[in-house]
């Protein structure tokens, strides 16, 4: 029996430039969260107080996304007040994992319509400024936990990933998200940011740099390399990797992950629902998987995910039309088609948040709305959408165009 949660629509902002000069520097998070949710209710004429839960991804819950943002934008939003709210914590997979847990919630036939999504703003509220054990020293020593983009530069290392590789794949993201934004791939979803008096903050997506190319990339500077090196970092690796002589650092600004602001939303709910309020399946969600994976090297959680995901939907890679592999850092994109054999066609066709940016915690519920919208343009049934998360996880959502 296939599985009874489908996908209704999915909306989101534009990121922007997650620093003081950003668009969106000056939107609340709560505003940016409100801005999808009410888009969402619009795009399908769902009513007030039929939406079972509404389960928001945020990594950093503090200031402006404390105090469970979920629950406060339900109140500022057209919902009502009866639909509860939660904010979930994966990580970088927290966007993807409320999407997840709405699916659960709906196949398992407890609750019958979820709004998931996430949300970050990053320019308000910094990245790590929540604090936190995961870098604790007794941790770090103990476990040979570092940084991430040193653990990007060891999956590097480990994989034979050069910096041309990296770079190269990088500037092809900033391509083929140039092509995207001009030929409107975007705009299906693409919900603008507007004020208290109706003005447009910001309509598009403005961290891409056009023009990017795998010259200007070549001048940049290895951003981890003085952590490992300097700071010893690389020698905690080698307590875990012994046979790691030296750690290849390859990653810079230019082919990681931009820091953005941004939400997403997704409605997802059973065919039950969908009949009784009037709503148009656009996608079933076969099947979702999230695994704990070694933390050191920590961004290789895509992997064991996918493959866990494709088992449960009882699917091969070759199954899949189209990929989804979040742009953390380049080599876990690169990694992944390495280790599945999947050709650079089916990944990331739109570029990726090397291009666009990561909004930690919405990304995943970007994707996947990003990942609908590009089966939907291209005829094409089946995708997958797959993230690294910090601590060494990885979590994996496949849809089926219905």
């Amino acid at each position: 029996m296939k599985p009874n949660a489908f996908i209704y629509d999915a909306v989101r902002t534009p990121r922007g430039k997650g620093k003081a000069s950003g668009s969106l520097h000056v939107v609340k998070p709560l505003d940016l969260l409100v801005t999808v949710l009410d888009a969402l209710q619009g795009r399908t004429g769902f009513g007030e107080n039929v939406i079972d839960d509404v389960i928001i991804g945020c990594v950093t819950q503090v200031a402006d996304q404390g105090a469970c943002i979920a629950r406060t934008a339900v109140l500022q939003s057209n919902y009502g007040d009866k639909p509860p709210g939660q904010t979930v914590n994966r990580f970088c997979g927290s966007g993807l994992e409320s999407v997840n847990q709405a699916a659960a919630l709906v196949a398992s036939g407890f609750y019958d319509l979820v709004v998931a999504g996430g949300v970050e703003s990053m320019s308000r509220v910094k990245m790590g400024s929540d604090g936190g054990a995961l870098f604790d020293p007794d941790l770090v020593l103990g476990r040979g936990i570092v940084p991430q983009g040193i653990s990007a530069d060891l999956l590097a290392t480990l994989n034979g990933i050069t910096r041309q590789d990296a770079d190269t794949f990088a500037a092809e993201s900033q391509k083929r998200a140039h092509i995207a934004q001009l030929e409107g791939h975007f705009t299906g979803s693409l919900i603008p940011v507007t004020d208290e008096a109706g003005l447009v903050v910001l309509a598009q997506d403005e961290y891409p740099r056009a023009g990017t190319t795998v010259e200007t990339l070549s001048k940049l500077r290895p951003s981890f390399q003085m952590m490992g090196e300097g700071f010893g970092l690389d020698a905690v690796i080698r307590k875990a990797y012994p046979h790691v002589e030296k750690v290849n650092h390859i990653h810079h600004a230019g082919n990681s992950s931009g820091i953005v602001d941004g939400a997403a939303a997704v409605l997802v709910g059973n065919a039950e629902a969908g009949d009784a309020h009037g709503l148009t399946a656009r996608a079933r969600i076969r099947s979702v998987a999230i695994v704990g994976d070694e933390p050191v090297v920590m961004l290789a959680g895509p992997m064991p995910a996918t493959e866990k995901a494709l088992a449960k939907a009882g699917m091969e890679i070759s199954d899949i039309d189209l990929f989804e592999v979040n742009e953390a850092f380049a080599t876990v994109p690169l990694a992944f088609m390495n280790h599945f054999d999947v050709p650079r066609e089916k990944i990331n066709v739109n570029g990726g948040a090397i291009a666009l940016g990561h909004p930690l915690g919405a990304t995943g519920a970007m994707l996947l709305g990003t990942a609908l919208d590009e089966l939907e343009r291209r005829g094409l049934g089946t995708a997958c959408v797959t993230l690294c998360i910090g601590g060494g996880m990885g979590i994996a959502t496949i849809i089926e165009r219905v």
